[in-house]
């Protein structure tokens, strides 16, 4: 596979300054990853330098191999969730004066609660070492399992969010081995667990999709419950992954964002390189604030 050349406005940001400097201090002190590393995201610098990052827990190793990702991927056992982790997690969240934390993982099929309780721990830990904080958690589908979403809930997250990744199409090339129902369903059923708790997923544009398929994903996500989009470009990590289909310009994401939010989406992060936690407390401020569309 070959690269498409990147257009302008996928200019990388620069990564230095002293802010960012600090970021990488506390997360080697605490040895804790982030998925902005793991996954290559293209925003890195700009999130350490304003002082967040999103950490990536249960290793850095997944258990499944979709096309799209970075994530180094390897089949049989992996090392068991690190126990003090998650207070590790919160330890470095105090310190870097966080007050919105955005959690995710690398899927786990080898666990037989899919990392549900190591994700509930993590919540538990970070309230119990700052008063007041917010909580996001990015999740895998855990095969659908109503135990391990019942396990998530009842932590009590104030953010849920699953990404559908990809139109019901391009879902069983580019992520083998998940389901595009499976994950609408995953997003239906923590609804119905935690009807307060704002529901949240994503889109990579890029691919190949068309522009229904694309409308008929934003229906399903809204009809599955779906109130916080993040819409962004797909990039290739490498010759081996799914290639590039098409660059879409900064006006066509401003486009979906209103198309989006005309579709009762509440929230709508739309741009080239916009990821599932980019600027996550600004949406969260704006998902709850008094006025805006209401909710389907």
């Amino acid at each position: 596979m070959t690269y498409r050349k990147k257009p302008d406005w996928l200019r990388m940001p620069e990564r230095g300054s002293e802010e960012a400097a600090r970021i990488r201090s506390v997360l080697r002190r605490y040895s804790l990853d982030t998925v902005c590393r793991q996954a290559m995201c293209p925003n890195l610098g700009h999130c350490f330098q304003r002082g967040t990052a999103t950490f990536l827990i249960l290793g850095g190793v997944c258990t499944r191999n979709c096309r799209y990702c970075a994530i180094e991927h390897a089949e049989g056992a992996l090392p068991p969730p690190d126990p003090d982790e998650p207070v590790r997690l919160a330890m470095a969240s105090a310190e870097m004066g966080l007050s919105y934390v955005v959690v995710t993982s690398v899927t786990r099929d080898d666990l037989e609660d899919g990392g549900a309780g190591h994700f509930a721990a993590t919540v538990r830990a970070l309230r119990h070492r700052i008063e007041g904080i917010l909580i996001e958690v990015l999740t895998p589908d855990f095969r659908g399992s109503a135990g391990a979403l019942e396990t998530i809930a009842g932590s009590g997250p104030d953010v849920f969010n699953h990404n559908l990744e990809t139109v019901r199409r391009l879902f069983p090339a580019v992520r083998p081995e998940a389901d595009y129902a499976m994950s609408l369903a995953v997003l239906e059923a923590y609804g119905k667990l935690s009807p307060g708790t704002p529901l949240k997923s994503g889109l990579m544009l890029g691919l190949g999709e068309t522009e229904d398929e694309v409308t008929d994903a934003l229906k399903e996500l809204r009809e599955s419950g779906a109130s916080m989009l993040t819409l962004g470009q797909y990039l290739q990590p490498s010759r081996r992954h799914w290639p590039v289909s098409r660059y879409l310009t900064p006006p066509e994401f401003s486009e979906w964002k209103e198309r989006a939010l005309s579709m009762g989406f509440h929230t709508v992060a739309s741009g080239p390189l916009v990821r599932s936690s980019f600027h996550a407390e600004t949406d969260f401020t704006a998902q709850n604030a008094p006025s805006g569309p209401s909710i389907l």
